[in-house]
Order: structure tokens, then sequence, then C-alpha cells
């Protein structure tokens, strides 16, 4: 492999133009989607749904947030998204939707995780595709809920409690 060095110039100029968010999130973020892959190779999804957040069936009802809180959404969108183009290992929707989760709910952003099918219009395969919004966000996994029919739904347990019965 040939290291080009005018590229690895152009990575770093690239970098230290980041938000500062970015730039103290990114290791952090790239070690957290190592640890989220892990996690899904080795736990019975059974047992990695709790993490996820409270089980809603399959509404999605996007939340709500603070100005400050949609610029928190992006930025943890950014470094997730980021993080996951220079991990070695395949950090795909999934790894990255639980990543985002995570570090959503350190920040304590309310989000929801989802979880879609659909049939491949080429092959007719069936696709799967995880995605996290919050707010007016898509943290990760795009612009799902248009192409995906939605089987599954994790609520921020922050939704839950501040619901008033």
């Amino acid at each position: 492999m040939i290291i080009n060095p005018a590229r690895i110039v152009l990575k770093i100029k690239s970098f230290l133009q980041q938000p500062l968010f970015i730039k103290i999130w990114l290791l952090p973020t790239w070690f957290l989607l190592g640890v989220c892959k892990a996690l899904i190779l080795t736990i019975p999804f059974k047992r990695l749904a709790p993490i996820l957040g409270v089980p809603s069936g399959t509404s999605a009802a996007i939340p709500l947030l603070t100005p400050d809180q949609e610029k928190l959404a992006l930025n943890i969108g950014r470094a997730v998204r980021l993080a996951a183009n220079y991990t070695p290992w395949d950090s795909n929707c999934f790894p990255q939707a639980v990543a985002a989760r995570i570090l959503l709910g350190l920040y304590r952003v309310p989000y929801l995780l989802s979880f879609g099918l659909m049939r491949d219009p080429e092959t007719a395969d069936m696709k799967a595709h995880a995605w996290v919004a919050a707010g007016r966000v898509n943290v990760t996994g795009g612009e799902s809920f248009h192409a995906y029919s939605v089987v599954g739904v994790f609520m921020s347990p922050l939704l839950i409690n501040d619901q008033v019965c």
C-alpha cells in the first residue's frame, strides 16, 4: 500500500476544519463503534434490546427537540458517520444506530431508533436497515422512513419519563 502524503495533508486539513465536538468525539466514537459491533455479534438481540431504548411497537413518533438538542444530534450524527468511514470492520447501519443511541442518551437528547425492511426492486431480496432520528435530524441511516417498512421502534427512555399520565 502506497501512502500518499498529499492525501494525508488533505485529511488533516479536513479534520482541523471540523467543529470542536467532532474533534473531541471522533476517536471515542471510533472505539464505541467497535464495541457496538462486538456487542451485536456476540449478544442475542433479546439481550441487546434493553440497551436500545423502550420498545414501542412500530409507531414512529419523532420527538421534538430544543435548538441545542438539535445541534447536538447533528454533531453526534456527523461524528458517528465520520468515524464509521475509518473503521477496519464493517460499521454498517446497526452499529452506527447503537453508537448514536448511546451518545444521544449520554447527552440526554430524545431519540427514536427504528428498524425497517424492504424488498429490493432489482433482486427481490429482503433488506434490513436501522436508523436513528431525533427531532428533524436524521442522526444515522438517512431518509429511511420513506423507503423501509418499520418493523420495530425503540424510544428514548426520556420520552417515557416525560409523558404525563
